[in-house]
């Protein structure tokens, strides 16, 4: 493989020349920063990713974590990696320096993280979850959960889940039953079972720290009255000696993919002596939650970016270098074979994984930038309109690399051909890895309804208009651009038929008829979807084409840059259009799959 992961130059091209990254140094927090010290962040994930990550990527996936003796045992070759993740303060790079981070504006860790991911997403989980549940306890918790437990998963010397999911609820966190007892000691004796707890355990640390929800004895029934807490693996005596805190690795699930990372069940309390420690305040956990959550989306969306991006690579690899069949107008069997990717369907797939992935790794980035805005500007207005785009991208940025990343990873296997679903070659590893991102964080039917039913109606539809108004400075930047207009007024006739289908069914929605608003949820993310990567492809075509206009770089430049518009003619051509049908049925309410019975099926 010439390029496991993300290409280097798409990353820089859409930092500096899309975002212009470097406009990130004018806020204070980041102001200790340069596009030097970006680079080198970015560089120093880029080898580790290349150098390390990648090698143990197959060995990982076939053989994955087992239980013992009540014990989850990962592959050695995370004795490795984890210190040199460690050692690169990945986990808090974007955190401030008082807790131990670096300080980088996300937008750029983003893309440090999603090298690691293509490199081998399961090591990555790891890092993400751990740094995912010290952000809870550093927003959240108070000194002591920060000194005990936030500086030493921060600082890779323990890790860290979230314990959502239990076996009778699901997706239904109202349902959470795991109980949670006071005691006059200050802490609670936490009872109950766990499922589907990414990372819950390994053996390459001392300690796991899980974030758990539970119900306080006596709380009110449903999402009000569940709590967060912080439940270690290994509590500490009063002599600082960790000792077992009644947290049980109940079993391993046999996975599709990401077979790296355990997804375990986990027993809390079976002897009556788990202790957990109050995060915040209670009957709060819920909203707490939301921040993991919502990070935890993002991060899938740029895993589905990632695990979609190195499949592409690999497969443009291959179909370069692949001979078979000769061009159609050429009947001589004695001339030589061609690669196949000198024939137009073998470019079509090629085309159509360049534009998902290239699209959504802007719309990540995107969407980080905004996360950025919404906590460090200095003006209330920026960071309230940042927070409005971010949360209303969330659920696309989440589920449109995952669904259409495994569209992408599915054309991968298709370029090898007989050789795509050997175990021989890795796009089969990679496919089954993309499946877990549309479940994980919220299946793409949740985002759908959270899109619909509260993202863009937030504030009374403030977060609509914003987005409105971010696709008219594209518009402006695309004529700017000399793109054409065709282009340009596909993306304006889209968007009114966003805010059209917006209203018409928020109107439903206000009339008390909730499910007639979101019997389309679906379908109405999928709209909302290929208007935003319209979007982000007009962008992406405007800077591609002030490139050229620049001049320089020769022809690798010039095919890189007209490598993007072909790829922006491609999504205009072929995926825009999919708008007006879409609409329509939402519009009509085309019911079959409302009014068909069970016994039908």
């Amino acid at each position: 493989m010439a390029n496991p992961l993300l290409r280097d130059r798409d990353v820089e091209f859409v930092l500096y020349e899309v975002l212009n990254a470097e406009e990130l140094t004018a806020l204070p927090a980041f102001a200790e920063h340069s596009r030097e010290t970006f680079d080198l962040f970015l560089g120093s994930t880029r080898k580790l990713a290349r150098e390390v990550l990648f090698p143990a990527y197959k060995p990982m996936d076939e053989a994955p974590p087992r239980l013992e003796n009540g014990q989850v045992r990962v592959h050695p070759a995370l004795r490795e990696i984890w210190p040199r993740l460690a050692e690169l303060g990945i986990a808090a790079a974007s955190r401030p320096a008082e807790v131990g981070g670096q300080s980088l504006p996300l937008t750029v860790a983003a893309m440090g993280s999603g090298y690691l991911m293509a490199a081998n997403a399961a090591a990555f989980g790891y890092l993400g979850l751990t740094s995912g549940a010290a952000h809870l306890i550093e927003a959240f918790g108070d000194e002591r959960l920060r000194k005990e437990f936030m500086e030493r998963m921060y600082s890779g010397e323990w890790t860290g889940t979230m314990a959502l999911t239990e076996p009778q609820a699901g997706s239904s966190l109202s349902d959470v039953k795991t109980r949670a007892q006071p005691t006059a000691e200050g802490h609670y004796l936490i009872a109950g079972n766990k499922v589907f707890i990414s990372g819950g355990d390994q053996d390459f640390t001392e300690n796991v720290v899980h974030l758990v929800l539970a119900r306080i004895d006596g709380a009110p029934p449903g999402i009000k009255g569940v709590s967060l807490f912080c439940v270690p693996k290994n509590r500490r005596r009063a002599d600082h000696a960790l000792i077992d805190n009644d947290c049980t690795a109940a079993g391993v699930f046999h996975k599709l993919g990401w077979k790296g990372l355990p997804s375990i069940a986990l027993n809390f309390g079976e002897r009556g002596d788990c202790h957990g420690y109050l995060v915040g305040e209670a009957n709060q956990g819920i909203g707490y939650m939301f921040q993991m959550m919502n990070e935890a989306r993002l991060m899938v969306g740029m895993n589905g970016v990632a695990t979609a991006s190195v499949a592409f690579h690999e497969s443009l690899e291959y179909a370069r270098t692949r001979p078979q069949g000769r061009p159609l107008n050429s009947r001589d069997p004695a001339t030589p074979q061609i690669p196949i990717v000198e024939h137009a369907d073998v470019r079509r797939m090629l085309l159509r994984q360049k534009a998902i992935v290239e699209g959504g790794l802007s719309l990540l980035a995107t969407a980080a930038r905004f996360a950025d805005l919404s906590h460090h500007s200095p003006d209330p207005a920026v960071r309230n309109r940042s927070a409005l785009l971010l949360d209303l991208l969330t659920p696309i940025a989440k589920s449109f690399p995952a669904e259409r990343g495994f569209e992408s990873n599915a054309l991968a296997v298709q370029v090898h051909g007989g050789y795509g679903y050997t175990s021989e070659y890795l796009p089969e590893a990679w496919l089954r890895d993309q499946k877990l991102n549309s479940l994980h964080e919220g299946t793409t039917g949740i985002q759908g309804m959270d899109l619909l039913g509260r993202k863009v109606v937030a504030q009374g539809g403030a977060a609509l208009a914003a987005f409105g108004q971010e696709l008219a400075a594209a518009l402006v930047r695309a004529e700017a651009a000399g793109l054409p207009e065709q282009w340009r007024n596909g993306l304006s006739l889209a968007a009114q038929t966003v805010a059209g289908l917006t209203l018409h069914l928020g109107t439903l929605g206000l009339s008390g008829d909730r499910d007639g608003m979101l019997l389309h949820s679906a379908d109405y993310l999928e709209i909302f979807s290929i208007a935003t990567l319209s979007w982000q492809w007009l962008i992406l075509a405007a800077a591609a084409q002030e490139g050229l206009t620049r001049g320089g770089g020769g022809d690798t430049a010039r095919d890189f840059y007209q490598g993007k518009l072909r790829a922006a003619q491609y999504w205009f051509a072929n995926e825009l259009p999919r708008v007006e049908h879409l609409a329509a049925l939402c519009m009509n309410g085309e019911a079959s799959y409302r009014d068909v019975r069970p016994e039908e099926l």
